[in-house]
């Protein structure tokens, strides 16, 4: 396992790949505990291509990531992060109407729980999920970093509809 810290927007995302799969990103303000790994050497494949994607999208000219992604959980918590994973750049859905989709719709606060398990937020948009009405709940890196994120891909969506008119 390698890892390796990138810099950006919202505070140092740290990375964590082995040569095959990126397995985890942590976020600046949450504190999970972080498995031992081995700074990236220079040039590793998956952790340049990630860092790149990553740079690219805070800048705005990436909309889809496209890295090999191996997020460890339960068959359920799999389950809501590949719906998450759905949710178009720009739009949002609610704990609620992913549990629907489950076939659960009761189980909105245990969509809720996956979520904030989520071993890959930005790449599994976990920020694009919110609460009941619309309202912004629940995000590892705190309300501030989920709310610049929406904005951030909000924008994006008006500038490129502004610019098909």
């Amino acid at each position: 396992m390698y890892s390796t810290t990138l810099e950006t927007p919202v505070g140092p995302l740290h990375l964590i790949a082995d040569n095959n799969f990126l397995y985890r990103i942590t976020l600046p303000n949450s504190h999970p505990p972080l498995p031992r790994t081995a700074s990236a050497p220079a040039g590793h494949r998956l952790i340049c291509l990630a860092t790149s994607q990553l740079r690219q999208y805070f800048a705005g000219s990436r909309q889809h990531f496209d890295l090999p992604l191996a997020p460890q959980g339960t068959p359920f918590q799999l389950a809501v992060w590949q719906l998450i994973q759905q949710i178009p750049f720009g739009s949002t859905l609610t704990y609620g109407e992913l549990a629907a989709r489950l076939g659960s719709p009761n189980k909105a606060r245990a969509v809720g729980g996956a979520a904030n398990r989520n071993p890959l937020p930005l790449l599994i948009p976990c920020h694009r999920v919110l609460g009941a009405g619309g309202k912004l709940t629940g995000f590892a890196g705190g309300l501030e970093m989920k709310q610049f994120l929406l904005t951030l891909e909000q924008k994006k969506v008006q500038t490129s509809a502004a610019a098909d008119v």
